[in-house]
């Protein structure tokens, strides 16, 4: 929760997602052996975010993963949506699912109150964050009546410390912990193998995350755009996120933040001193200052 009153979102369709479907009598045991979410405990008309990853631990896609009565529906970046099918079907093999890209026929739609969204279509609240309300998975139809996404779902998103790929990270380039998905309730580390579980895994039990994405705020001025490269002194620590009303995302890598908070030493990005906070849900700390 924030420690401010939070917008409240009518409804608004966001046109950046796209949707797939996975139907078929295999479908969960399918999705649950590749993802990092634990599928088998989701119940109907409930979602869980999730990714794909690499052999190697990175992200490769993010999503919700919604129960319906047919079946399951994937909320993904409308720009991923053909990859991300794609993907999947490269581990199909003699499982029997079908794979389709609805995103022609559906949409996604935000609300802070269920009863805002329209009917028709699967109601699901956010799992990442309960102050970012409700999700709909409907009729394109329907969705075009609302008006797109504005900058106070943008900004609640940055506020609340939720990453978006395109926007605070790429894909390939990270690993979950990087982006905070072990605390977004995106892993689930007591299930069985899926990709990239012991890389993943072994970050956990031994405690090696060091990267972080973390809140960033300008001493004076306004924050950098997304990519500029952060500094410790000469050090480079991490990358500018996305921003909105002086508040932003940057991944930072945490032992070199905590030295040179320590040390007094300046942290900025193209010339802007930065005030780095943890995230309000964060279940990790600062590490002890590293040398390396």
């Amino acid at each position: 929760m924030t420690d401010r009153p939070l917008p409240h979102l009518p409804p608004q369709r966001l046109a950046d997602r796209g949707v797939i479907s996975i139907a078929g009598p295999d479908a969960t045991t399918f999705l649950h052996n590749l993802v990092c979410a634990n599928i088998e405990r989701l119940e109907i008309g409930a979602a869980t975010y999730s990714a794909l990853l690499s052999p190697q631990g990175k992200v490769l896609f993010d999503f919700f993963v919604v129960l319906t009565e047919d079946g399951y529906l994937l909320d993904v970046a409308a720009n991923e949506a053909a990859a991300l099918g794609k993907r999947l079907s490269m581990y199909r093999l003699r499982s029997q699912v079908t794979i389709t890209d609805r995103s022609t026929g559906l949409a996604v739609v935000v609300a802070s109150s269920h009863d805002d969204l329209p009917a028709g279509g699967v109601i699901f609240r956010d799992p990442r964050h309960i102050d970012l309300g409700y999700r709909a998975i409907g009729p394109l139809a329907s969705a075009e009546a609302l008006p797109p996404a504005g900058n106070d779902y943008e900004h609640l998103r940055i506020e609340l410390a939720i990453p978006e790929s395109g926007r605070d990270f790429k894909a390939g380039d990270v690993v979950p912990h990087d982006i905070n998905l072990d605390d977004l309730n995106a892993v689930d580390f007591r299930k069985g193998c899926y990709i990239g579980q012991e890389i993943v895994s072994r970050m956990k039990h031994r405690g090696t995350a060091r990267k972080r994405l973390v809140h960033v705020r300008p001493k004076d001025g306004d924050l950098p755009e997304a990519g500029t490269e952060v500094l410790a002194g000469a050090r480079s620590i991490g990358t500018m996120g996305s921003s909105s009303g002086g508040i932003g995302l940057a991944i930072l890598r945490l032992d070199w933040v905590k030295d040179a908070i320590d040390s007094g030493i300046s942290i900025t990005a193209d010339g802007t001193a930065l005030a780095v906070s943890l995230p309000a849900y964060a279940r990790f700390d600062f590490p002890a200052a590293s040398s390396d």
